[in-house]
């Protein structure tokens, strides 16, 4: 009983926690430091998730992480507490809560990965191309 009555002293209540108001401007200095602190310590995917996007502030409390996909969501997942209490200490508002949102496969920049890739977007663009590589015998596989 008597360590039941000291772990009940030792816990605050929520409502007793700091609730300040805070800037997004501040969310997002904090958001690039513990970013960068993830990269020191090897966690790459956390942190490249964290750098590419910046925060949205979904409501007063409630801030939006959106990740490119299920990998990326289920890694930050497991690390997210980490994350919500490095924030809430920094701008001291404990009742701040981070989601995490898969964003929609719309037009996103397509990364090349061949040649091949290249030329047929840049083809897309601007059709004389082909006619280019037709006249001159071009080779675009390298």
């Amino acid at each position: 009983m008597l360590e039941k009555e000291k772990e009940g002293a030792n816990q605050l209540k929520q409502e007793d926690l700091p609730r300040e108001g805070f800037h997004l401007d501040h969310v997002k200095m904090y958001w690039k430091q513990y970013a960068f602190q993830l990269k020191e310590n090897g966690m790459e995917t956390f942190y490249n998730a964290l750098i590419k996007r910046d925060p949205i502030l979904k409501s007063e409390e409630t801030l939006e992480l959106v990740v490119d996909n299920l990998v990326q969501q289920n890694y930050i997942q497991t690390h997210l507490l980490a994350f919500k209490d490095f924030m809430r200490k920094q701008l001291r508002n404990y009742h701040l809560d981070i989601q995490i949102t898969l964003s929609e496969a719309g037009e996103e920049e397509v990364k090349f990965l061949t040649g091949k890739d290249k030329f047929a977007a840049l083809a897309r663009k601007n059709p004389n191309l082909h006619t280019l590589k037709n006249r001159f015998n071009l080779d675009i596989d390298y």
